[in-house]
């Protein structure tokens, strides 16, 4: 790509974001970092886990996503009773006038661009792990056939804490196909306050929306392009190897409370969030600077604590702030 095309498509995508951080902080209030961070998912091509309790914005914040992009959205609220195949699609026994009877696939709510897992831990780990080769392929296999999904396809998983009745852990392998793991803290009295006032107003339309999916799948093409720099990639190396309590340049807190560290998935999270957000600011080259930004969310759902850990009170988010400070960002 020549020089003015490559600056032509850098300030559309600059552009492209800043159009939906707007969209989304008119219906979301108080949670700009979590609109960032969601919109950091979108273009990096990965998919979100957003966590917190019932009745703080999370599905409203990916409903309101999915009318900015003018994209396919679909919605699975994930119950105890949900089989695999309420999610993936299943064949079905058609009756045609012409040609008798015939089986044919009758596509599944995962078939579309902008998915909302809603409460994913609330069903069983069996249907749970039905989105684990969506999330990773593009694509579902049923009946020995491999289906693919729409382009682009993001899923946005919401998720309540494990402490609340009704949850199942979500499986490891599964948690680590998402890019970011997000969380969603109580909003402030302003923002609460606002919040109250935007609800009792009379509901507005959806405006126009910002881009389309097919746009967005161009953009996501063009984050794997900005370049990241060979020393920034060691120190994300660096990073993510303090994980694992085997490492000698492990802090103490790793070797004493962690189970086992992060995946090398973590790392390319890291690694492709660095991207997308250097193309949301404008940027032909990831920064330094947005990796402490990007840490947590990348690795905090990608490292398990040992049972002192967990007895003692330690979180990940813990742990990976004491990784920061024993290795530095810089």
């Amino acid at each position: 790509m020549d020089t003015p095309a490559l600056e032509a498509t850098i300030e559309r995508c600059r552009t492209l974001a800043e159009a939906l951080t707007k969209r989304l902080q008119e219906r979301i209030l108080g949670n700009e970092r979590v609109i960032d961070l969601t919109l950091t998912a979108l273009f990096a091509g990965g998919h979100g886990l957003l966590e917190g309790v019932p009745g703080i914005g999370k599905t409203r914040l990916v409903r309101s996503l999915a009318e900015a992009l003018d994209a396919q959205f679909s919605r699975i609220q994930f119950t105890p009773d949900l089989m695999p195949a309420d999610v993936t699609g299943t064949m079905m026994l058609f009756e045609d006038p012409e040609t008798g009877r015939d089986f044919r696939f009758r596509e599944g709510p995962v078939f579309t661009n902008v998915l909302l897992a809603d409460e994913i831990n609330r069903a069983t780990p069996k249907t749970q792990s039905a989105m684990l080769e969506a999330m990773e392929e593009r694509q579902v296999t049923v009946d020995g056939k491999s289906r693919p999904l729409p382009n682009p396809f993001f899923t946005l998983a919401t998720q309540n804490p494990l402490e609340m009745e009704g949850t199942y852990p979500l499986p490891e392998a599964q948690l680590d196909r998402f890019l970011f793991k997000i969380h969603i803290g109580t909003p402030t009295q302003q923002a609460l306050a606002d919040i109250i006032h935007l609800a009792a107003r009379p509901e507005s339309a959806a405006g126009e929306a910002v881009t389309n999916a097919a746009e967005i799948a161009e953009m996501i093409g063009h984050v794997r392009n900005v370049v990241l720099t060979e020393e920034l990639r060691n120190k994300i190396a660096q990073l993510v190897l303090a994980t694992h309590p085997t490492n000698d340049a492990a802090p103490e807190s790793v070797k004493r409370y962690v189970r086992h560290g992060a995946s090398p998935r973590g790392a390319l999270a890291i690694a492709l969030g660095l991207k997308a957000r250097a193309l949301m600011n404008g940027r032909a080259h990831a920064e330094r600077s947005d990796l402490e930004d990007l840490f947590l969310p990348a690795l905090r759902h990608r490292i398990a604590l040992n049972f002192e850990g967990e007895a003692e009170g330690m979180t990940p988010d813990d742990v990976l702030r004491q990784v920061i400070e024993s290795v530095g960002i810089r």
